[in-house]
């Protein structure tokens, strides 16, 4: 598209120009980050109009800037330099909703000055949001340009870790055995949790490095169960006995190695067996991308054969539909979109879907093999000629083996700035599991997805 800005001597009064734009949460963020005015994260919170759901609210600034993008791109355009603005607000924009700026010029004044009307109005219903006045001094010389692309950005706001958060502290406390919370990150993991209504925590391992860790974060163990254990692989096999008693409805790594962790649960006569394979599940929840991404398996099974793989994929569709996905998408990763019998892990992707077809595995629709850009880039999907519901659009990703679902998780939370939830399913209950490097909003967000999962399976029930 090509513009053309308009010097004082070509503007006349009556001439308009209007730019429309649709307003999302994440424009106020950007904005906020932008301007340093934290107003939209306060505003978020409010409930509008009364219907007891949280509504993001533009900031007037954010409006007003509309009217800027008006007059700098298209009346008078570039070149365009502002003197003085007037504004009245009469009513605040929302995510979701269209708006459109206007100006219209009133009055040119000496010294190259334009006086030019100006309002925002809402797209629909043509709610009048903003109006007042600008005077800018006109272009001093004449341009013709292609259309600027402005490079698109993307909030780090974890929008969907923080609904699951909304989620699940409306939920019962989830019962739960945190293994060896003997460094500051274990504990605290735990106890912000606690905090936040979501786990109520049995704290087991040794009692003075526990108290040396409390001292640490500077936080109080008063009212938290402590039962004393020297040594890790004691601490886990206490979890496990809480658990078979009906004291715990979750474990929770602290500070100590998976197998230890792992080791109790996976004894055939008093572990926590249920008929399925262990299998790792991160919930990401990456900037950009309109729904959680689960990345399984990425911290247990090494190179797990076909069997195991089903369990795999079987136990994030299960947590998938727990975290509100109704019927996942899941996408069976490997170097290739094609089955290539020089490729093991696209045999077996292709295998996976058919069983989904069969119905040996439920409860979501599986495709594969897929390519990773196929899998996540509906424009990739249509290049390689891959149709159906999965290709370009899948919300859980399978991966070959440990290395490449290691791999791909770290690179979602250190290059694409995500946060990473982990959980283990296929005992009797989920076991939170994190690593020392976690945030404080991944450890959150792990004991959340516990709970919502947890509250699913038991229908409710505490």
């Amino acid at each position: 598209m090509i513009f053309e800005n308009r010097m004082w001597e070509e503007l006349q009064p009556g001439m308009s120009a209007e730019l429309k734009r649709l307003c999302t949460a994440d424009d106020f963020y950007v904005f906020a980050a932008a301007s340093g005015n934290h107003n939209p994260v306060h505003l978020e919170a409010e409930d509008g109009d009364g219907d007891g759901v949280r509504e993001a609210v533009a900031p007037g600034m954010f409006v007003a800037s509309l009217i800027t993008a008006v007059l700098g791109n298209v009346l008078p355009g570039p070149g365009t330099l502002y003197r003085a603005q007037s504004l009245k607000f009469h009513a605040r924009a929302k995510a979701g909703e269209e708006i459109c700026a206007r100006v219209t010029v009133t009055e040119k004044l000496p010294d190259n000055v334009v006086r030019l009307s100006a309002e925002v109005r809402r797209v629909g219903d043509d709610a009048l949001i903003v109006e007042g006045s600008a005077e800018v001094e006109a272009p001093k010389r004449h341009m013709r340009f292609d259309a600027l692309e402005v490079p698109g950005l993307i909030s780090q706001r974890h929008r969907h870790f923080e609904m699951l958060l909304e989620q699940a502290e409306k939920l019962p406390a989830l019962s739960t055995a945190v293994v060896c919370p003997e460094a500051d990150h274990a504990l605290d993991g735990a106890l912000v949790a606690a905090e936040h209504g979501i786990i109520t925590p049995i704290l087991i391992g040794d009692p003075g490095k526990i108290a040396q860790a409390a001292k640490d974060v500077g936080k109080s163990l008063e009212g938290y169960e402590l039962l004393p254990a020297m040594s890790g692989r004691e601490a886990a096999r206490l979890a496990v006995d809480l658990v078979n008693q009906g004291r715990a409805q979750a474990i929770m790594k602290g500070h100590l190695h998976t197998d230890d962790l792992l080791k109790p649960m996976l004894d055939k006569q008093t572990g926590l067996r249920i008929g399925r394979r262990f299998t790792h599940i991160f919930v990401m929840d990456v900037p950009g991308v309109s729904h959680p991404l689960l990345v399984t398996d990425a911290a247990i099974n090494i190179a797990p054969d076909l069997e195991t793989k089903m369990d795999i994929v079987q136990n994030a569709i299960d947590l998938a539909i727990s975290i509100g996905i109704a019927v996942p998408k899941v996408g069976v990763l490997s170097a290739v979109e094609t089955v290539n019998p020089a490729i093991p892990s696209s045999i077996d992707a292709a295998l996976l879907s058919k069983m989904a077809e069969r119905g040996q595995i439920k409860g979501g629709v599986v495709d594969g093999p897929l390519a990773m850009d196929n899998a996540v880039d509906i424009g990739a999907a249509r290049t390689k000629g891959l149709r159906g519901e999965v290709a370009g659009h899948a919300e859980v990703l399978v991966v070959p083996g440990i290395d490449a679902g290691n791999m791909l998780a770290k690179q979602l939370a250190y290059i694409s700035h995500a946060e990473g939830a982990g959980l283990v399913l296929g005992a009797k209950v989920p076991v939170i599991l994190n690593s020392r490097s976690d945030s404080s909003m991944a450890r959150l967000a792990s004991a959340a997805v516990a709970a919502i999962h947890h509250n699913r399976v038991n229908g409710g029930k505490a």
